[in-house]
């Protein structure tokens, strides 16, 4: 894998022209269960959460793709959705190395595996939450667990693979909305109040396209779908039981039209300040559901499957079995956020308050990592990032393991030279990265404690991406 640094300048730029020729696409998929067997805390709050109770099941769900020619293998990928918060490194580089054996032929570093960030799944690290040492699935235990399912299923969907086909559309649905409200004094909030006398705006733009990916056999049965939405999965983020969130209602109601076996992959675009709650219009929402005897995760589905409708239409009318493919992987060093001396201290004086707590420890954590981050970016200020940049046909497909703030995914799109361009976040470990009016305005999600990369190294993400992405596409 070829390594950057980044700061202010590129020590590393994509070469000259890529030579990007078309081949034979196979397609393999596969589909497994990863809900946990007995109680298990859940991630996604400041607080601990056992859930006894499941809801919906959680999927990992791959897709495998290799162009060839001739006996010739010219690039390939294996790209996996998990209904999960994140996906932590230490998680990866496992399914990683129990893939080597069970995938002759792939190379490990072609593997990447997205959450769709539903906060009713389990936690995947072991000390950031203070837990019962008896009666749940700890998160070690789950995390093996995990990595078997995923490294099993993507070897599946490797073994899988047949001649198939390729189709892309775009629909529209309104299901993200920008959650900062900003007030009369500058000061943004998320989830803010907006009914009072000092709200002033929603903070940023809201991305309502969904970018939506099929695969077909060459007998044009549809194999997988890939739905790129900006917006996190975490409509019943508060709840103590286990769900996949709307994308277990998206995928119910894609299976009853396309089949059973249809693969449904999630893929949450820059969606940072982004969410499913309605910020404004609220009682004309509820009334929506109410009159509609709908849930709202089922009206989220069902606006989302109706922008699917609409993408298939299109996509096919130009179903393609011969198509470049090239797959480039890179790890970036990011400038971290500093943090300064005066957030180190106000930082570590809510550690000492809250260590007395154990049911603190979630937030105790929080900030004690930007204690520890103080210290730490004296010797190294960078942030490691592994992202993805692929085509794919006449599509764009770029990775980052962040919470990305969707005015970044916006510059990715519009300066890309692809027909079409998806975004991919919380392929990672997550993590807020806000932009500068966002850290003007201040509030969770655009604080020290919510960012190891800030608007700069936002902003080295997006020239990067956009580099690698145009390097594909020579004028």
């Amino acid at each position: 894998m070829r390594c950057t640094v980044l700061s202010f300048l590129w020590v590393a730029a994509v070469g000259a022209a890529t030579v990007v020729q078309a081949a034979d696409l196979l397609v393999g998929v596969a589909a497994t269960d990863i809900t946990p067997d007995r109680p298990v805390a859940l991630s996604g709050q400041m607080h601990t959460r056992i859930a006894r109770e499941i809801e919906s099941r959680l999927r990992a769900e791959a897709v495998a793709i290799e162009t060839r020619q001739a006996d010739q293998s010219l690039d390939q990928a294996v790209m996996v959705s998990c209904d999960l918060v994140v996906i932590p490194r230490e998680v990866l580089a496992k399914i990683r190395q129990r893939l080597k054996d069970r995938a002759p032929g792939l190379d490990p570093m072609k593997l990447f595996v997205g959450g769709t960030h539903t906060h009713t799944a389990p936690v995947l690290e072991q000390d950031s939450y203070d837990l019962p040492k008896e009666g749940i699935v700890q998160p070690v235990e789950y995390v093996e667990f995990l990595a078997d399912r995923v490294a099993d299923v993507a070897a599946k969907a490797w073994a899988a693979r047949k001649p198939g086909a390729v189709g892309w559309g775009l629909g529209h649905a309104v299901v993200a909305q920008n959650r900062r409200a900003v007030y009369a004094d500058g000061h943004a909030q998320m989830y803010g109040a907006t009914d009072v006398p000092e709200f002033r705006n929603i903070e940023g733009y809201e991305d309502h396209g969904v970018e939506v990916l099929f695969f077909w056999d060459r007998q044009k049965r549809l194999l997988a779908t890939a739905i790129n939405v900006a917006c996190t999965a975490q409509e019943v983020e508060g709840r103590s039981t286990v769900n996949a969130d709307f994308f277990h209602e998206v995928r119910e109601k894609l299976r009853k039209r396309h089949g059973q076996d249809l693969v449904v992959l999630g893929w949450i675009g820059a969606a940072g300040d982004q969410s499913p709650h309605p910020m404004f219009r609220k009682r004309a929402e509820e009334r929506i559901v109410r009159l509609r005897g709908v849930t709202r995760l089922e009206e989220i589905a069902r606006r989302l499957v109706r922008a699917v409708d609409d993408a298939y239409e299109i996509a096919e009318k130009d179903i393609r079995a011969d198509v470049p493919l090239v797959h480039r992987v890179e790890e970036l060093k990011l400038p971290v956020r500093l943090v300064t001396e005066a957030e180190m201290a106000e930082a570590k004086a809510k550690v000492e308050a809250l260590s007395k707590d154990p049911r603190e420890r979630r937030v105790m954590v929080w900030h004690q990592e930007v204690v520890d981050r103080y210290h730490r970016q004296k010797t190294n200020p960078h942030y490691p990032a592994e992202i993805h940049v692929l085509r794919l046909g006449d599509v764009a497909i770029a990775t980052n393991p962040f919470e990305l703030f969707t005015d970044f995914g916006i510059q990715m799109k519009s300066k890309s030279r692809a027909e079409q361009t998806f975004v991919i976040q919380l392929v990672g470990p997550g993590g807020y990265v806000p932009t500068p009016k966002a850290v003007r305005g201040g509030g969770y999600s655009a604080i020290a404690e919510s960012n190891e990369v800030g608007p700069e190294g936002g902003q080295a993400l997006v020239d990067r991406t956009v580099e690698l992405i145009n390097g594909l596409w020579p004028k």
